[in-house]
């Protein structure tokens, strides 16, 4: 199977509907993924990136399908990692002089994976190879997001191959950005960079100013999972500037968990004080325990504030909100504020703890918290109100 993309530069890679985790099990991929490779035929034909490891064999057998492999004249890895790479030695088995073009930090990443010394071609930005009337351009993407990330650009045909760079992990058949649900694949979009870009927002920033200043026409970007961008490419890219610019929406999201409703009542009296005093917020409340981590990174993400919950256990909190936090952490989130509540029945440690966690994953705390002993009675729920009037004042 093959879709043509434009002129002489099609489609080879793999949809995969059933994908639901990623990078082992920890990203969710409710609508599926695809694993996308190019196949160039110019003059001189060149093959951009492969398949998972998983789909190699199908992905070889389906490329023999579409060209005699001994007519390839150039592979291009342009990131190592191995839904991209994963059927380079299948492939290779079967070209093994062939070049391979990535950085030189694709060399150690492809090395160290497969334990094969290829014929490399290290190239940095800049360089370029003639595929006749054509040429490709190499544009080095340092930390996006791997280090040693990189993209191409097809001359003449105004192409962008960027990689993990503007992509998401959806399926469709469809392929292009102006055929699929906007709903869905705008969803997929900030998702994945709320989950896998944000801590290089730096990067994409500067990168992405890199190469505007090139000042190359970009008619299509083509990446590495999802759909192709040919309907206003720029849009995607306005996108990442303004995500990677420490991004929030006027949204509160009220992250908890809960053992025995205490807290979850907590956090209901503190959204309706929120309400209260601010009827124009957003406010998303979830419960860790049941709701998809990566969803609820992506309203984090969005969000300007949070508000963490937990009871107190074994002087501690629910590991659910600890993992979070956790993950949240190493994610790097900017200029976002919050504050933590929590129930407790005799030590009532929960608050503290949290706020320790909080602050360590760069949130302003914007008060010391609120906690309540048992299930909230009727003062505490005014006090529970009046924590959500006070906060949404703070971070109005």
């Amino acid at each position: 199977m093959n879709i043509h993309v434009k002129n002489n530069v099609y489609w080879v890679g793999k949809i995969d509907w059933e994908l639901r985790r990623f990078h082992g099990d920890e990203y969710s991929t409710h609508k599926g993924s695809s694993y996308n490779s190019y196949l160039v035929k110019e003059e001189k034909v060149a093959l951009i990136d492969t398949a998972w490891k998983p789909f190699a064999k199908e992905y070889v057998e389906n490329l023999q399908s579409e060209i005699d492999l001994k007519k390839i004249d150039y592979v291009i890895a342009n990131h190592g990692e191995v839904d991209h790479s994963g059927a380079l030695p299948e492939l290779m088995r079967l070209i093994p002089d062939t070049p391979v073009y990535c950085t030189a930090n694709g060399v150690k990443s492809l090395k160290g994976q497969f334990h094969q010394d290829w014929n490399f071609k290290v190239v940095k930005t800049g360089d370029k190879i003639s595929l006749g009337t054509k040429e490709l351009v190499f544009i080095e993407a340092t930390m996006l997001h791997w280090p040693d990330s990189m993209m191409c650009y097809l001359t003449g045909d105004n192409i962008l191959f960027s990689n993990d760079a503007f992509g998401q992990h959806y399926a469709s058949e469809f392929m292009y950005n102006d055929l699929v649900d906007q709903n869905e694949l705008w969803t997929e979009c900030i998702k994945y960079y709320a989950n896998i870009l944000t801590p290089f927002s730096n990067f994409v920033t500067k990168k992405i100013n890199e190469v505007l200043a090139l000042n190359l026409p970009v008619d299509y970007i083509c990446t590495s999972h999802g759909v192709i961008w040919r309907d206003n490419p720029a849009q995607i890219i306005k996108k990442y500037l303004e995500w990677a610019d420490s991004y929030k929406e006027n949204q509160v999201t009220i992250i908890y968990d809960t053992m025995w409703d205490s807290t979850r009542q907590m956090a209901e009296y503190i959204t309706q004080g929120i309400k209260e005093a601010d009827d124009k917020v957003n406010i998303k409340m979830l419960n860790l325990a049941k709701s998809d981590k990566n969803d609820v990174i992506t309203e984090i993400f969005k969000s300007k504030a949070i508000l963490a919950g937990s009871p107190t256990v074994n002087k501690g909190i629910l590991t659910s909100l600890a993992a979070m936090l956790e993950e949240v952490r190493g994610l790097a989130f900017k200029n976002k504020k919050a504050a933590c509540f929590g129930s407790y029945g005799w030590s009532g440690e929960s608050v503290k703890v949290l706020n320790e966690l909080v602050k360590t994953a760069g949130f302003e705390l914007v008060n010391d918290g609120l906690k309540v002993l048992w299930n909230p009675d009727s003062e505490a729920v005014k006090q529970c109100i009046e924590f959500g009037k006070n906060f949404a004042q703070a971070v109005k």
